[in-house]
């Protein structure tokens, strides 16, 4: 959204492409940008019971590919430029379809440990650990485009096969291509340089946040001190079944009131005593400046805002890059990593003591001065100057 709202600006007309959630195409409606749906729910995938298993991947990967050859063929016809973004398959399809339209196409990623470097190692996929007595950066990296090469490969090619394009040798390095983006701050996700790979960082692409919090919420905010808000978005938050009790129980034993958010937990309050408040989707922007800690999931939105906001943050973090997001946040010292997915009213509690430092605050708001608020607008910048580079010129 953050992007297409400064692309438009720019004068570009812009369509997103989404998978086909209720809360997505509200958003996009909210600042006027049509949404294309296509795939499946996003909440639908996260949240379903059971989860697909590993050995079902490649078959969700054909499927994904195949609803993007779907939608995005269509939705891209006539464009100067698409920006991919999202899963490995989901990403695979979009470049395939840039490539048969042949237009401009960036890969785009909001966290950086899918680029290849010698500075970090790459995230395993489940089912597909590395070797535990593997520890050189180059041969993970190796192994890790061998994994996508397994579970994405003939997935890709069959469908790339169908619309006249050849096969993918590499699908890592093909989906990344030769001039990434990564979209994050420079203070929060320095990203390291890397001899013959050219990596843009344009800062995290952030839309400004202009809705009111709710009357209630405002009434509950000035009723007393600044809460803790409790909230994990889109994790389902399956290995704690009573991630409410024990935010509530272990922001109470700091002596704070508590704001839980619902997100795709489907978190509630305990009780009825009035130290409690619930919220839905909520301006966080608007929030986070007035809470005094942040207990989140990790996600790389989530802890921008917290960090933009200066609120000592409590990751709790559950897959993926959410590890990751911890280790920064606990390493800048604007907050603290809890280890492990399952909090206890003890652990939280430990973690939340060191968050609610002085210490912590003060080192909050001191990173908060330093978060960049122009990431979408260069992003924006560089797409419509590589298109205008393209460009034949007109005739006379």
């Amino acid at each position: 959204m953050g992007l297409a709202v400064r692309l438009r600006e720019l004068g570009a007309e812009v369509r997103v492409c989404a998978p086909p959630d209720e809360e997505f195409a509200q958003r996009l409606a909210g600042v006027g940008v049509p949404m294309v749906p296509f795939g499946r729910s996003a909440r639908a995938l996260t949240t379903a019971v059971p989860r697909p298993s590993s050995a079902d991947l490649p078959r969700h990967a054909a499927e994904l590919i195949a609803s993007q050859f779907d939608a995005l063929t269509v939705a891209a016809e006539g464009c100067d430029a698409l920006v991919a973004t999202g899963v490995m398959p989901a990403a695979a399809g979009a470049r395939s379809v840039a490539e048969k339209l042949g237009i401009h196409c960036v890969h785009a990623t909001f966290q950086q440990l899918t680029l290849p470097s010698p500075h970090h190692p790459p995230l395993a996929y489940a089912g597909r650990p590395f070797p535990p007595d593997v520890t050189d950066r180059r041969v993970l990296w190796d192994l890790d485009a061998q994994s996508i090469d397994a579970l994405f490969g003939a997935a890709l090619n069959t469908n790339r096969a169908s619309i006249g394009l050849p096969p993918v040798d590499n699908v890592r390095d093909y989906v990344i291509g030769e001039r990434p983006w990564l979209a994050t701050d420079p203070a929060l996700d320095p990203w390291q340089e890397t001899p013959d790979f050219d990596v843009v960082q344009t800062g995290a692409w952030v839309l400004p946040d202009v809705r009111p919090l709710p009357a209630e919420l405002v009434a509950f905010l000035e009723a007393g001190a600044p809460p803790v808000y409790v909230g994990f978005g889109s994790m389902p938050m399956r290995a704690s079944t009573d991630a409410a009790q024990v935010a509530i129980e272990a922001i109470r034993a700091q002596g704070h009131r508590a704001l839980v958010a619902r997100g795709w937990a489907g978190l509630a309050l305990i009780d009825e005593r009035d130290d409690c408040f619930v919220v839905g989707e909520v301006n966080q922007q608007a929030l986070f400046g007035r809470v005094a800690a942040v207990v989140h999931h990790g996600g790389a939105g989530t802890t921008t805002t917290a960090a933009r906001a200066g609120a000592p943050q409590v990751v709790v973090p559950q897959v993926a890059d959410q590890p990751y997001w911890a280790g920064r946040v606990a390493g800048l010292g604007i907050g603290a990593a809890h280890d492990g997915p399952t909090p206890t009213t003890e652990s939280l509690s430990a973690a939340l003591r060191t968050a609610l430092t002085p210490e912590t605050r003060a080192r909050a708001t001191a990173v908060a001065g330093t978060i960049r608020t122009d990431g979408a607008t260069m992003a924006a910048k560089l797409l419509v100057e590589a298109v205008s580079r393209e460009r034949p010129p007109v005739s006379a």
